[in-house]
């Protein structure tokens, strides 16, 4: 949960999102999505990798460490002292929320920098609560912060964090993103605000389309 990074200008700066970004996370966030019941909440967090280009951050990658929210004494801490008197007795259960290995954030860090690549943020999932925990009812998530999320954004200083919401309807998965960067000010009053996201085309729909139109233009 620690990090630090300069805040954005949310009127001028986009996140666009690389398709295999994309693609890497959203494997991982389906196969937990599937594991996560009502009293295991489990959490998918990712960190951001790529590089600040204007004013456009281009996300290349997503890289994962080990979440030692229930075994690091800091997380413990932090948790115990602060998270669960601001937030509620919901947050002392040990699968709900994330906090990376220590070792593995440097790892990550190290090899962003061997390839030119700066940690730019974080991203974890949204499941669809409402539908897992009280079907048809309780509260919902959606691509917007909580205000645990604001917190966390607030406090590791990312400049920009990602949420992917993810639903079921009818037998098939629908997701959708949201980015944020925290809002400097009152520390007291964290607050953050939205950035424009763009999804990268997969290549696969660009081949597919460079054939349409090469078929179109050439007639029957």
């Amino acid at each position: 949960m620690t990090g630090s990074g300069p805040h954005l200008d949310a009127d001028s700066v986009h996140v666009f999102l690389e398709s295999a970004a994309c693609s890497t996370f959203l494997d991982a966030a389906l196969r937990v999505y599937e594991s996560i019941r009502p009293n295991f909440p489990y959490p998918c967090f990712g960190v951001l990798v790529g590089r600040m280009q204007g004013d456009s951050a281009r996300i290349q990658r997503v890289e994962f460490g080990r979440n030692v929210r229930a075994t690091d004494s800091a997380a413990l801490g932090e948790f115990s002292e602060s998270i669960v008197p601001c937030f509620g007795a919901a947050y002392e259960n040990p699968h709900r929320g994330y906090w990376c290995d220590s070792t593995d954030l440097l790892r990550i860090l190290r090899d962003a920098e061997l390839d030119g690549l700066d940690i730019l943020g974080s991203i974890h999932l949204h499941p669809d609560w409402h539908n897992i925990d009280s079907p048809g009812g309780g509260s919902r998530l959606s691509e917007h912060p909580t205000r645990m999320d604001t917190y966390v954004f607030a406090n590791t200083g990312w400049p920009i964090n990602l949420i992917c919401y993810l639903e079921r309807r009818n037998c098939s998965m629908y997701h959708s993103w949201g980015a944020w960067t925290p809002r400097t000010g009152d520390p007291s009053n964290p607050r953050c605000d939205p950035l424009p996201v763009r999804l990268a085309v997969p290549a696969h729909a660009r081949v597919h389309r460079t054939r349409t139109a090469v078929r179109s233009m050439e007639g029957p």
